[in-house]
């Protein structure tokens, strides 16, 4: 079933194309392989960043929009990755980048293009645990800067994952979440031995 990308917010898009336009932004970036594109790059395939905030003391999770995150692509291939980001000013751009994520993101895409399903990709980072997940949005046509991971939904870790975490596997929000909060649950000390 064909995947609903949602449509990324028009100036984070220009944010993007302005940084792809700009020699210094392209010349300073940590990205060898965007530096050595040769012919034209191009921002595609755009999927909102949200981040898994830390648990509550009553046990509550909760998601925010962290930014867009762009695949860059030259000569159809994937070079690099940009990432925007929301400030009170408005979208402005982050980073150019590279690494394992960008090509375990295309393979999770791929992954979730043969579900029988249709889905809306988003990003879902943990940051207490290094962790991104390609989160399957049970609603296609929800508004892809809101909303919190629900029972139709599927997280598919992305590699390197966390030991004990299989990447690559869709796993049920009810099955994978409360994993995710318990381990990014900090351990509350029992008090100093005398």
């Amino acid at each position: 079933m064909p995947l609903h990308v949602p449509p990324a917010p028009a100036p984070a898009l220009r944010t993007v194309l302005t940084a792809l336009g700009s020699p210094t932004a392209v010349r300073e970036a940590r990205t060898p392989s965007l530096r050595a594109a040769d012919g034209p790059v191009t921002p595609e395939l755009p999927l909102p960043v949200h981040v898994l905030d830390p648990v509550t003391a009553e046990g509550v999770t909760a998601t925010r929009l962290a930014g867009w995150r762009f695949l860059i692509h030259s000569g159809g291939r994937t070079v690099a990755a940009a990432e925007t980001r929301l400030t009170p000013d408005g979208w402005t751009f982050s980073h150019f980048f590279e690494g394992p994520y960008l090509a375990s993101t295309e393979l999770a895409l791929r992954q979730a293009e043969a579900l029988p399903t249709a889905y809306q990709p988003r990003l879902l980072s943990v940051p207490s645990l290094y962790m991104l997940t390609l989160w399957l949005h049970g609603d296609p046509a929800a508004d892809a800067a809101a909303g919190h991971p629900g029972p139709a939904d599927l997280l598919v870790p992305l590699a390197p994952a966390p030991p004990g975490i299989p990447a690559h596997r869709p796993h049920q929000v009810a099955e994978l979440l409360p994993v995710l909060t318990h381990r990014a649950t900090p351990v509350p000390m029992l008090g100093s031995p005398a």
